[in-house]
C-alpha cells in the first residue's frame, strides 16, 4: 500500500481500507467478498486458504447464471481442464456466443471444485453475457473481459512508476510472485486496493455503457437471496466490481432492503431462471432454452448453453483472448508445483522450461549449448534480483532466453529460440468434458465419427492427413466426414490439394491432403449447427435444404452443385430427393449457362459414380441427356450474352462438343457418322446469327471446322475479316482469337497465313492501340503451352527472315546498357556543377 500513497489521495485509501475491513474480508461477518484477477494462480492459491479459514456455506461465483445446472459437471473429476460454458443466444440483432473458460488455476473453477469437496452449493450470480456483445468482434465475447481494468489510468501511471512494460509484468510482480508468500488477508487487501482505485478512473457512464453496473446489479441480488438462505456466504467476483457489490449495501453489512424487498427480489431472480433455494433443485436448460421475462426485456428470442472443450492456445491473451493472464502453459505448471508443495515453483518452472527448450532446439539442428542454459538462468535470477522479486518468472524467462539463445541482431531467422519458449509457455493442451446429459448430440456424432476414422482429436496444432478416397473405404468416409466439417464451418479442416469436385479443379488427382486441428471453436461451431440436427450428417442435409429453399426453382445449375457436394459429403437419403429437385429445375431452366453447369455437374458426378455412392446409373444418364439436348436447344439465342457471360458461354460450346462426341461412341466414330446433327446445326444458326461476339465466333467457328462443317481456312478468313477490317474491328481480332485458341490451338499451327495476318496487324497498329490491344491478345495466348509458345515464335522468326537462335538473344547487350548508365551518370554530375536540372 506504500507505493499507492504516490498515486492516489488520503481520503479514497482510508475509505477503501474501511471497506475492506468491513464489507470485503471480515471472516466474522455473514459475507466474505474474494476479488479475483481471472486465471490468477495466486488469487486461487489465497481463496483456497479462505476456505479453510472462513467454511463457508454457500460460494458464489461471477459466472453466467443459467450456467447453474453445469457446475456438477464442470466438478466431476472426469473434465479436465481447461474447459467453457458457451453460451449462445440470438436477438434482433442477429446470433451471438460468449465463452467463460475454466483452467485448473482460474479461482472460479477452483472455487467450483472445493465446494464440491466440502459438500456446500456454488453459484453462478452473473448476467448470462457481457452488457455489449455486439461490441465483439463476430458477436462472440469473453465473459471475464478485464479490458478496463487493464487500460485504466491508475493502472498506466502504476507500471510507469514501477517500471513494468504491461499491466502483465506488473501483476505477476506484485501478485503472483509477491503475493505467495504474504498472509492472505495482506494479499486480498492489495487486490482490492489495485482494482478498486482502477475503477474509481472512469466515470458512472462508462461503466453503465459497459454493462458493469447492470451485471453488478444482478449479482447483488443474487447475494440477497444467499443472505436470506445461509449463514456464511463467500463470494468471488473479479476485482474491478467488488467496490460497486459492497457500496451496493448498507452499513453494518445489511442490504439495505427490509425482508419483504429481499423477499420480492428472490422471487424475480427465480421468475428471470436464476438460482434458486437449496431446498428446489435447479432445472437443466434446455437445449433449446424459451426466453425468460428477463431475457425478453433484452430482446434475447432464443438462448443455449452447454459445457465444452477448450484448449491452452485460444485462453492464453496474446492469441487475442480478452482475458486472464498470457502464458497459460506456464502458468499451469506454476500451479501444479504450488499445489505440490514446492517453495519456489517460479525457479522451478522456469530451469524446466529452459532445459526442455535446450532439448528441442538442439533437435532441430540449431547451435545451442548447456552453458547457453545456464548462462540463461543466471540472467533470470540477476533480473529478478534488480527488479526486486524473490524468484524469476515469466518475464525474466522470456529476457533470458532471448540475451543468451538468440546470437547477434534479433531477425526472423535468429528468433526460433524466443518463438519455441513461447510456444512452450502457452502450451498445446485440449480439455475433456466428463459424459453428461448436457452433451450435444451433433459434437458426440463428430467425436465418434472422428475417433472412427483415426482423426487426432487429443492435442492441439496443425495435424495433416493424406486420403486415398479412391481405393481405401475408411479413407473414404473421412473425406466425407471432412467435406461436412468444412461446408457446416466448423473451423476444423481445410482441405490443402487434392481434387475439387465443386470447381472441377485438379479432378485428375486422387489423393487428398486435408490439414485439421480440434478447439472450442470447433466444438462451438458444431453447437450452432445443433439446431439443424442431431448429428453432422443431419445438419449438413438440413443446410443444403435450407440454401434450396432460397434457390428459384428453374436454376437447374445450382441444384446440380448442391447435388454433387452432397454425393462427395456422403449424403446419400438427401442425394435422392436432390435428383426430383433437379429434374424439376432441369425441365423449367432456360439459361445455357446453367444448363450447361449442370451437364459438367452431371458428367462429373458420372466419372465418378462408384466412388460416390451412385446406383441409379439409368436415371443419372437421362438427366445428363435431358441437360445436354436442353443447352443445345438454346444455342441461337447466345448472341445477346454480356461481355461477362461469354467466357463461360465458351467453356459451355467446348463442353458441349465433348458430349456430343461421346454420345456418337466408337463404332459411330468407326462408321464417319455424325455425332450429332442437331447440335452441329443449332451451331451453324449460332455462327449465322447477326451481331455475334467474336469470342463466341471464333468458338463456333472452330467447332464446326472440327465438325467437318466448315472449311478448315475459313478460321483464317474470318480471322483476317477483323485483322483487315476498321479500326475497331482490328481492336477486337484478340477476343476472335480467345474464341478460337480455346477449341483450336492448332490453328495458329497448321500454316502461316493467320500468323502473317496477326504479324502485320501489330506492325502497322499505333502504339496506344497496340497497349489497348496487348492484354486482350496475351489472354489469347494463355491457352497455349510453353512449348507450343515456343514453336510459334519461332514460325514469326522465320516470317520475318530471322533464324530462331535470334530469339535467345538479349533485347540489349549488357555492355551496352552499362556504358548508357555510366554515360548518364556522368552528363547529371556535369548537370550538378552548372547547377541545371537533369529531365
Amino acid at each position: 500500500m506504500d507505493r499507492l500513497k504516490a498515486l492516489a489521495p488520503e481520503e479514497e485509501l482510508a475509505e477503501i481500507e474501511r471497506l475492506f475491513a468491513e464489507k470485503v474480508f471480515d471472516l466474522d461477518g455473514p459475507v466474505v467478498h474474494f476479488p479475483i484477477r481471472h486465471h490468477s494462480p495466486a488469487c486461487a492459491h489465497h481463496l483456497l486458504r479462505t476456505f479453510d479459514d472462513y467454511k463457508p456455506d454457500i460460494v458464489l461465483i461471477e459466472g453466467p447464471e443459467s450456467g447453474n445446472p453445469l457446475i456438477p459437471v464442470l466438478a466431476d473429476p472426469a473434465t479436465r481442464a481447461p474447459v467453457s460454458l458457451y453460451y449462445g443466444y440470438e436477438d434482433a440483432n442477429g446470433r451471438g456466443a460468449c465463452y467463460f473458460p475454466l483452467l485448473d488455476y482460474s479461482p472460479e473453477y477452483a472455487a467450483i471444485r472445493a465446494a464440491a469437496a466440502r459438500g456446500i452449493p456454488a453459484r453462478f450470480i452473473d448476467l448470462d453475457y457481457r452488457g455489449r456483445p455486439e461490441a465483439a468482434e463476430g458477436g462472440k465475447s469473453s465473459a471475464q473481459d478485464e479490458a478496463l481494468l487493464a487500460g485504466s489510468a491508475f493502472i498506466g501511471r502504476l507500471c510507469r512508476l514501477s517500471r513494468a512494460r504491461s499491466f502483465d509484468e506488473l501483476w505477476e510482480r506484485a501478485f503472483e510472485i509477491g503475493g505467495l508468500g504474504r498472509p492472505t488477508r495482506e494479499f486480498v487487501r492489495g487486490v482490492f486496493a489495485y482494482c478498486t482505485l482502477s475503477r474509481m478512473t472512469y466515470s458512472p457512464e462508462t461503466l453503465r455503457s459497459e454493462g458493469d453496473l447492470e451485471r453488478e446489479e444482478r449479482m447483488g441480488a443474487h447475494i440477497a437471496q444467499a443472505r436470506a438462505e445461509y449463514g456464511r456466504v463467500l463470494v468471488v467476483t473479479g476485482g474491478f466490481h467488488t467496490y460497486g457489490l459492497v457500496t451496493q449495501e448498507a452499513p453494518g453489512g445489511q442490504t439495505g432492503r427490509r425482508p419483504a424487498e429481499e423477499q420480492a427480489a428472490s422471487c424475480a431472480i427465480s421468475a428471470a431462471g436464476g438460482s434458486r433455494s437449496a431446498a428446489e433443485p435447479e432445472e437443466p436448460l434446455p437445449k433449446d432454452s424459451p426466453p425468460t421475462r428477463y431475457d425478453r426485456e433484452r430482446g434475447i428470442v432464443r438462448k443455449q448453453m452447454y459445457p465444452m472443450v477448450y484448449t491452452f492456445e485460444e485462453a492464453d491473451r496474446l492469441n487475442g483472448y480478452a482475458s486472464g493472464m498470457p502464458y497459460v502453459g506456464y502458468y499451469d505448471r506454476v500451479w501444479s508445483l504450488l499445489a505440490r508443495g514446492d517453495s519456489q515453483p517460479y525457479e522451478r518452472a522456469g530451469l524446466d522450461l529452459l532445459a526442455g527448450l535446450g532439448r528441442r532446439l538442439r533437435s532441430e539442428g540449431e547451435s545451442v549449448s548447456t552453458s547457453d542454459g545456464i548462462e540463461a538462468y543466471g540472467l533470470m535470477q540477476g533480473l529478478a534480483a534488480l527488479r526486486g522479486k524473490s524468484q524469476s518468472g515469466a518475464y525474466e524467462l522470456t529476457d533470458g532466453v532471448t540475451s543468451s539463445f538468440i546470437k547477434g541482431e534479433r531477425t526472423l531467422a535468429a528468433d526460433r529460440p524466443l518463438e519455441m519458449l513461447l510456444a512452450m509457455m502457452t502450451g498445446d493442451r485440449i480439455g475433456e468434458v466428463a459424459p453428461n446429459e448436457f452433451s450435444v448430440p451433433i459434437v458426440e456424432d463428430f467425436k465418434a465419427r472422428a475417433a472412427a476414422c483415426r482423426l487426432n482429436l487429443r492435442s492441439t496444432g496443425r495435424h495433416r492427413r493424406t486420403l486415398e478416397p479412391y481405393a481405401k473405404p475408411a479413407h473414404r468416409e473421412a473425406s466425407r466426414l471432412l467435406h461436412c466439417a468444412e461446408f457446416l464451418g466448423t473451423e476444423f479442416a481445410s482441405r490443402e490439394s487434392g481434387p475439387d469436385w465443386v470447381s472441377g479443379r485438379d479432378m485428375n488427382r486422387i489423393r487428398e491432403t486435408w490439414a485439421y486441428s480440434y478447439s472450442s471453436r470447433t466444438e462451438a461451431r458444431l453447437i450452432e449447427n445443433s439446431i439443424y440436427g442431431g448429428t453432422v450428417e443431419e445438419a449438413a442435409e438440413a443446410r443444403i435444404a435450407e440454401e434450396l429453399d432460397r434457390l428459384p426453382v428453374h436454376h437447374s445449375g445450382e441444384a446440380a452443385r448442391w447435388l454433387l457436394r452432397a454425393l462427395v459429403m456422403g449424403l446419400e437419403a438427401l442425394a435422392g430427393r436432390l435428383f426430383d429437385r433437379l429434374e424439376s429445375a432441369l425441365r423449367q431452366d432456360g439459361s445455357f449457362l446453367s444448363l450447361c453447369e449442370t451437364l459438367d455437374s452431371l458428367e462429373r458426378i458420372r466419372s465418378h459414380r462408384r466412388l460416390l455412392g451412385v446406383s441409379g446409373e439409368s436415371r443419372l444418364k437421362t438427366l445428363t441427356d435431358e441437360a445436354y439436348e436442353a443447352a443445345v436447344s438454346r444455342l441461337p439465342g447466345l448472341n445477346g450474352l454480356s461481355p461477362d457471360e461469354q467466357p463461360h458461354a465458351v467453356e459451355g460450346l467446348k463442353l458441349l462438343h465433348m458430349h456430343a462426341a461421346g454420345r456418337s461412341g466408337p463404332a459411330s466414330a468407326a462408321a464417319g457418322s455424325d455425332p450429332d446433327e442437331n447440335f452441329r446445326d443449332r451451331l451453324g444458326e449460332l455462327l449465322a446469327a447477326p451481331n455475334l461476339p467474336p469470342r463466341l465466333e471464333g468458338a463456333a467457328a472452330a467447332i464446326l471446322v472440327r465438325l467437318g462443317a466448315l472449311e478448315r481456312g475459313e478460321l483464317s478468313l474470318r480471322a483476317r475479316a477483323y485483322i483487315q477490317g476498321s479500326p475497331d474491328q482490328a481492336l477486337r481480332a484478340a477476343e476472335y482469337l480467345q474464341g478460337l485458341f480455346a477449341l483450336a490451338r492448332d490453328s495458329l499451327m497448321q500454316g502461316n497465313e493467320l500468323l502473317a495476318d496477326l504479324s502485320g496487324l501489330l506492325e502497322r497498329l499505333p502504339h496506344e492501340e497496340f497497349l489497348r490491344l496487348l492484354p486482350e491478345l496475351r489472354l489469347a495466348f494463355t491457352f497455349f503451352t510453353p512449348p507450343e509458345t515456343s514453336r510459334i515464335a519461332a514460325k514469326v522468326a522465320e516470317l520475318h527472315g530471322l533464324p530462331a537462335a535470334r530469339l535467345e538473344d538479349a533485347a540489349v547487350d549488357e555492355t551496352v546498357l552499362r556504358a548508357a548508365r555510366n554515360l548518364d551518370e556522368a552528363i547529371r554530375k556535369e548537370f550538378a556543377l552548372w547547377k541545371l536540372e537533369a529531365e
